[in-house]
């Protein structure tokens, strides 16, 4: 019980960290101000279109797609698969598991291999690519080496080293309605959920930040408008309103 214990409170712990570190990065880049107006042309020149160039961006990461095929495809796969990933990972935490969720079993559980595939491509990359690997630092690598490592063991313990999964989705609710259950003790899961907390510790205070940070980005949400409107920073505008210009 006192691992399971141990691992209870960490649970806790990195949901926090990683709910107010978001919630504190989001905050800091929607008060960044923007002072100029800088949207990567060709550009959406209504709101309509900056939704629609963000959804595209976001879903199907059109600006790395027209800067790098491989990258994209590697990239794309990747993400793609790791949100099936997580999507199936919800039937531990629901109960009964909900309809959608069942129907995406089949697709998640290869999911997996396909995440894994995406990772290792990304990561060779960073070997062979010269001009990738001359800007490639060590976070890049651990943090490669990080998510490596929860899809491999994520497979192990599928595939290879099978785990006690009602005792697992026990544990996972009990942490939900503070009724804490045991955890198995099986070498692969543990070293999976140990992995998975150092990636909630750490994802608000690296570069996984990209998530969120998408959405902040001027040259991706801002309208192509500057001969129309007037562009101001609010920081700035508060000055402009006031008398003499805030001299």
């Amino acid at each position: 019980m006192l691992l399971s214990t141990i691992f209870a409170v960490l649970f806790y712990l990195a949901t926090a960290f990683l709910v107010v570190g978001l919630a504190y990065k989001i905050r800091l880049y929607a008060r960044t101000p923007a002072p100029l107006k800088i949207p990567t042309t060709p550009a959406p020149v209504t709101q309509t279109g900056v939704v629609l160039r963000m959804f595209r961006e976001v879903a199907f990461f059109e600006s790395l797609f027209k800067s790098n095929k491989w990258t994209w495809l590697f990239g794309w796969v990747f993400h793609f698969a790791m949100l099936l990933v997580v999507l199936r990972h919800l039937r531990y935490f629901t109960e009964p598991v909900w309809s959608w969720v069942n129907l995406i079993q089949p697709f998640g559980k290869y999911a997996g291999f396909a995440m894994l595939a995406g990772l290792l491509a990304l990561w060779a990359r960073r070997f062979l690519v010269e001009r990738v690997r001359y800007i490639s630092g060590p976070s890049d690598h651990l943090m490669l080496m990080l998510l490596v490592g929860i899809a491999a063991s994520g497979l192990m313990m599928k595939y290879v080293v099978h785990t006690d999964i009602v005792a697992l989705k026990a544990f996972a609710l009990g942490l939900i309605y503070f009724n804490w259950q045991p955890l198995p003790a099986d070498p692969v899961l543990i070293l999976h959920l140990s992995l998975v907390l150092i990636l909630m510790f750490v994802f608000p205070i690296s570069k996984l930040l990209h998530a969120p940070g998408v959405f902040f980005s001027p040259s991706r949400n801002q309208v192509d408008n500057p001969r129309e409107k007037r562009h101001l920073a609010p920081w700035a505008a508060a000055l402009d309103s006031e008398p003499n210009g805030g001299e």
